[in-house]
């Protein structure tokens, strides 16, 4: 399947590229989420007369998201969680918990921008966790975990 990106995909191609996918990740994820549109003739014209246009709105994509790491690069987040002895976690600290962290220092962060690649934290202690806030822009973030009083 042939399709026109409208908007850059990781590990795919940038705004305007033709590229071709597989059926089944153009059908049920480009199109749908508007990141892609058919390459019909149409479209083809049409994308490059709008290539300025989306090209301007990823750049501001892009210096949204710099400007969001900015404020969140150095960030130190403090968790508290129910442990017992030996320093265990009754439970995990996931995505959830360290987006709801966020939320309480005023810092907007979406669960799905929160990158945990050895998954829930399971243990007290200092963590780094990735931040994915755009597809050139990746943040570290320190996050503590304590006990709960």
């Amino acid at each position: 399947m042939n399709v026109i990106l409208l908007e850059n995909v990781e590990n795919l191609g940038n705004i305007g590229d033709l590229v071709t996918v597989k059926p089944g990740y153009g059908r049920n994820f480009l199109l749908p989420q508007g990141k892609a549109a058919l390459a019909t003739p149409e479209n083809i014209r049409e994308i490059e007369a709008r290539r300025a246009e989306l090209e301007k709105a990823a750049a501001e994509e892009l210096a949204a998201a710099k400007k969001r790491a900015e404020v969140i690069n150095g960030m130190e987040l403090v968790i508290a969680a129910n442990a017992g002895s030996e320093d265990k976690l009754f439970g995990s600290v996931g995505p959830i918990d360290i987006a709801q962290a966020f939320e309480g220092v005023q810092v907007e962060v979406e669960r799905s921008e929160i990158r945990m690649p050895e998954g829930p934290i399971h243990e007290l202690g200092e963590f780094e966790i990735g931040l994915h806030l755009h597809p050139e822009v990746d943040v570290e973030v320190r996050i503590r975990v304590v006990a709960a009083e």
